[in-house]
């Protein structure tokens, strides 16, 4: 049986960066915080994002977590 050990963790707020005038696409601009604490739950890491988001001249759209684990066989 395999195991997964999360290794490291990646927050990313997601911003708008308004609407592309040839394709009427939207355009986002993202921010990456690397060396998020693996063990921070999801309500630490929202209400961070919260704190830092009124620092930012553009909305926030959607706040990302990416994790990365290594398979290790038991």
């Amino acid at each position: 049986m395999a195991v997964a050990q999360m290794m490291k963790s990646r927050m990313s707020l997601v911003l708008d960066d308004g609407i592309d005038e040839i394709s009427g696409k939207q355009l986002f601009k993202t921010k990456s915080f690397n060396n998020v604490k693996i063990a921070a739950t999801a309500d630490q890491l929202y209400s961070i994002a919260n704190a830092v988001v009124v620092l930012q001249q553009r909305p926030l759209l959607s706040i990302e977590r990416k994790d990365s684990s290594e398979l290790r066989g038991a």
